[in-house]
């Protein structure tokens, strides 16, 4: 009856840029940001399967384009 309500989330698109880590030994993928002048990476959440990563995507307002994997 009544739906929940999508709150953007927002990061400083200035000094960070959104990355997914992925472990090379077991493939487990974490979304976060990254500080372009420290590199200190900030975890946001785990990476499961496609709708994790649609939920991330969704919550910033970000494109998949925009998104750079590390390993």
């Amino acid at each position: 009856m009544f739906k929940k309500k999508k709150v953007k989330a927002t990061y400083d698109k200035e000094s960070q840029k959104p990355v997914i880590r992925a472990s090379i030994c077991n493939g487990e993928q974490v979304a976060g940001f990254k500080d372009i002048h420290t590199g200190k990476f900030s975890e946001i959440m785990l990476i499961r399967n496609s709708r994790d990563m649609e939920e991330f995507l969704e919550k910033y307002d970000i494109t998949e384009e925009e998104v750079s994997k590390e390993y």
